[in-house]
């Protein structure tokens, strides 16, 4: 004990005195040096780890990933295996010779339509095994190693056409004809293409590249299949649909289907009232798993994500083994530095025996392996500890998993992990080490506060790199969006950029948060914003009392739900000195005609809005912007379709500006909602120089000229 206690002295000492020499605060352009690591998949014999891993082109202000493999021993150094700038989704054949990956290939600068690629263990090219108009996605081997099926939106007579590349005359027109109530969607250039839907196909991996087998089309019609399993014997394809035209009109649920490999009618397996995602098939083929939410009656605007097991028999019926247990299965932590364009999976996974699964599941602010027993549906740790596993995969017989794992301070590294814990978790990769080697970071501090009413409330709090307690600092207030999200332990570089600028950073979890159950998720449904302002507020005021923060100096931002919240805050309170909105909504009624998603069922509200006009109103910071008389910045992308800028950002830019309120509007042109976690590698650098620019100014006496009223 004196041992330990001499030590923890140590450290205590270290966090407090001045940055180590050599060391230097994280900048906002770290984020050109990052890299990223997505998709971990270990081989079958668990020997290797194929992983996507992502770097940024400053050059050329993009994203670009390759397909990597680290020995599962972690000797030596991750080696590439693809030459591409746009490979992603590498999956292992059964027999571990070969990885199927998809590549957008590029001409002229722009990428193709992906196509799967195969590629073997023992040396050679990648050759593509498809080649069709909208391209393929998705690839999943049969057990044999001889096929894999795919998704594609290329139509039959399209696949056929691509044969015969004869240019035909024929004028295409680009006026669109809107029938259905979604028709964009965030992160879609354009409108919906509600012509081409997402089919299952499967193509033949032919031994010489001389001969390429023509794709088979499995499904087709008006609807879109997703989330493709074999069955162990490879005589069934295993899909999730949702067919109804326009769904938006009851919500109706997701349906499980199961279609021959070798052709005919698809047969459904079953159906619940809500969502159906990660679907997964047994070992002896007879049951399968699936990640369900239920809506609820009377529908709920959040439903806690649960893990079901069906038989892989038509019209069966589904049990929920997990109805009592209250948290978040195969759910995550939100933070803004998740691989963009690397794509990530939380697969259940099956025991070999067939009696357990095992899933993430997401606890107060933490993301853990979990071992659910089928017939008792007891709740098993595998692993346990303040991180998120953001990805993983495990081997045939289940006994290790490979997950990139990220933490407050560590963007993410593979990290191996033996399931009977046997021995402690092997980190495989060290990606940023060389990086983060030279910049100090500062751990977070984990708070648990009381709220108005009592409810227990969790938060961190994250202090600058050189922090002195007997000084007084400025403090930002970061509030998550959603608003069924949660901060927690995960990497996001905003809040440590803001910690080395030297500001305190609060990021809290309020009512209506995921990882705590559904009822503290749901409770804010008809009341949003609402309580969950005062969680916030009780936050603040639990970090003003331990007297390192300057009351005067208070700052809060936040995006999407979090912008929303940050434009009510500054309505009801002028405790803060500066505020920077960020994806905001301003006025309810509006976003609810112009949002992408529909809000037709009674979730967030009761009626429509002109049925009930003052609960929209009341809701609004619009409504209330004569309150405002904190200084705001609205940070909106042009291509904005889920909080679009006109029910947001343009509003309380245009309100202030005619009560002359000092306020500013940056747009960042092409930005979809995703600025933040996936937008162009110069616009979300830009992002954070604005958020703490605006910061600096008002909050600690720095002008800056850019924000001068021209």
């Amino acid at each position: 004990m004196k041992n330990y206690a001499a030590a923890a002295a140590v450290l205590a000492l270290l966090v407090a005195s001045p940055r180590a020499q050599g060391q230097r605060p994280i900048t906002e352009k770290d984020l050109f040096k990052f890299t990223w690591i997505a998709d971990p998949q270990i081989s079958p014999d668990g020997a290797a780890i194929a992983f996507v891993r992502v770097t940024v082109n400053e050059k050329d202000n993009r994203y670009e990933t390759a397909v990597y493999v680290a020995a599962a021993s972690g000797g030596g150094p991750p080696r590439r295996l693809t030459a591409g700038v746009r490979d992603t989704s590498p999956r292992w054949a059964p027999d571990g010779k070969r990885i199927a990956f998809v590549r957008a290939a590029e001409r002229d600068g722009k990428p193709l339509p992906p196509q799967i690629y195969v590629l073997h263990m023992d040396g050679g090219e990648a050759r593509p095994i498809t080649d069709i108009a909208s391209g393929a996605s998705s690839p999943a081997w049969s057990p044999d190693g001889r096929t894999i099926a795919f998704s594609s939106s290329t139509t039959n007579p399209e696949v056929k056409k691509a044969d015969d590349p004869t240019p035909t005359a024929e004028h295409v027109s680009d006026v669109e004809v809107v029938t259905r109530a979604v028709y964009r969607a965030n992160g879609t250039p354009g409108y919906v293409d509600n012509n081409h839907h997402a089919h299952i196909f499967t193509v033949e991996v032919a031994d010489s590249a001389d001969h390429r087998p023509q794709p088979k089309q499995l499904t087709d019609g008006d609807f879109d299949e997703r989330g493709i399993e074999w069955s162990p014997d490879g005589s069934t394809l295993y899909f999730v649909s949702t067919r109804v035209a326009e769904p938006y009109y009851d919500e109706s649920g997701d349906e499980l289907f199961a279609v021959a490999v070798a052709g005919g009618p698809i047969v459904k397996i079953a159906a619940i009232a809500g969502g159906i995602s990660n679907l997964s098939v047994s070992p002896d083929g007879k049951r399968l798993a699936f990640i369900g939410e239920l809506r609820g009656k009377p529908i709920r605007s959040y439903s806690q994500p649960d893990l079901w097991v069906v038989n892989a028999a038509p019209n069966s019926t589904a049990t929920n083994l997990t109805e009592k247990y209250d948290y978040d299965v195969a759910g995550g932590i939100g933070g803004d530095q998740a691989a963009p364009r690397g794509g990530n999976r939380r697969p259940i996974v099956w025991s070999k025996d067939g009696t357990s699964l095992l899933v993430v599941s997401a606890e107060k602010g933490s993301g853990n392996l979990k071992r659910f027993v089928i017939a008792t549906g007891a709740v098993e740790n595998v692993t346990d500890g303040a991180h998120d596993l953001v990805g993983y995969s495990a081997t045939r017989d289940a006994s290790t998993i490979a997950a990139t794992e990220s933490t407050q301070t560590n963007i993410g590294d593979i990290t191996l992990i033996d399931v009977a814990r046997r021995r402690p978790p092997t980190v495989v990769t060290h990606v940023n080490d060389d990086l983060f080697k030279d910049i100090r970071q500062s751990e977070p501090e984990e708070i648990w506060y009381k709220s108005f009413d009592g409810k227990n409330i969790q938060g961190w709090i994250l202090k600058p790199p050189d922090f002195d307690p007997a000084k007084k600092y400025p403090l930002i207030l970061e509030i998550h969006g959603g608003p069924h999200g949660a901060y927690g332990n995960t990497y996001t570089h905003e809040f440590q950029w803001m910690a080395a600028k030297g500001y305190v950073v609060l990021f809290t979890n309020p009512r209506g948060s995921t990882s705590y159950g559904q009822e503290f998720g749901n409770i804010i449904q008809y009341h949003y914003p609402g309580d969950d302002y005062k969680d916030l507020m009780a936050g603040v005021d639990e970090v003003l009392k331990k007297g390192y923060v300057d009351a005067n100096r208070l700052g809060v931002t936040g995006g999407s739900g979090g912008g929303l919240l940050t434009n009510w805050t500054i309505t009801q309170t002028q405790r803060f000195k500066a505020a920077v909105a960020q994806r905001d909504i301003a006025d309810w009624y509006g976003f609810w005609f112009t949002a992408d998603f529909t809000l037709f069922q009674p979730t967030w509200f009761k009626k429509a809005p002109w049925e009930d006009p003052q609960d929209f109103a009341a809701r609004s910071p619009i409504t209330h912007v004569a309150n405002v008389s904190t200084p705001l910045m609205l940070i909106n992308g042009d291509a904005d379709y889920r909080t679009p800028p006109a029910d947001g950002g343009e509003m309380m830019f245009r309100a202030l500006k005619y009560r002359k309120i000092p306020t500013v509007m940056v747009r960042f042109p092409r930005e979809t909602h995703e600025l933040s976690r996936s937008g162009e590698p110069w616009h979300r650098v830009e992002r954070l120089q604005h958020i703490v620019g605006w910061m600096d100014q008002w909050l600690q006496g720095k002008k800056n000229v850019a924000y001068a009223t021209q």
